[in-house]
């Protein structure tokens, strides 16, 4: 098991699995409501998150119904504005899914190192966003958690993730 945190992440722990299908976990990037979220690597070294349902959730078959639905209805998202889907397991537990890493502090993590974004740079987030909730929503999905820790700074603009489910 790993033990020691990927770049952008905490150390595993250990009741933390160190591979899920083909992917090897290396570090922990947080947890909230739905799960956790590991920095990963596939079998080629790509970097990748790798969203991790809670047993609890995953256990109602209401859940899992919607869970299904949201990643179907994700992988619909254009690719520029959001860290696309690359893969999920949908029908054995844990219920997982794999999106690309997207290299870069969230905004909550950037404001607070900074301050608030001023002049040009937020007019860019601004529009950066507003376009990516446009083709979000184009895709059928209403983000039902928008908010600064749910929005990373890539070097290509705003990502617009964890759409809520």
């Amino acid at each position: 098991m790993t033990t020691h945190p990927g770049e952008n992440g905490e150390a595993l722990r250990p009741e933390d699995p160190d591979r899920l299908g083909p992917y090897r976990l290396t570090g922990r990037l947080g947890r909230g409501g739905m799960g956790t979220v590991y920095l990963g690597e596939d079998d080629g070294g790509r970097r990748v998150a790798v969203k991790v349902i809670n047993r609890e959730l995953a256990g109602e078959a209401s859940f899992r119904e919607r869970f299904r639905r949201e990643v179907t209805a994700a992988r619909q998202v254009r690719r520029f504005c959001t860290a696309p889907v690359l893969d999920a397991e949908l029908d054995h537990d844990p219920l997982y899914v794999v999106t690309e890493y997207i290299d870069g502090p969230s905004l909550e993590k950037a404001v607070r190192e900074r301050g608030p974004l001023q002049g040009s740079d937020l007019d860019g987030l601004a529009v950066g966003v507003a376009t990516a909730l446009a083709a979000i929503h184009g895709a059928g999905i209403v983000h039902r958690d928008l908010k600064p820790a749910n929005v990373l700074l890539s070097s290509t603009g705003p990502r617009v993730i964890d759409f809520g489910i």
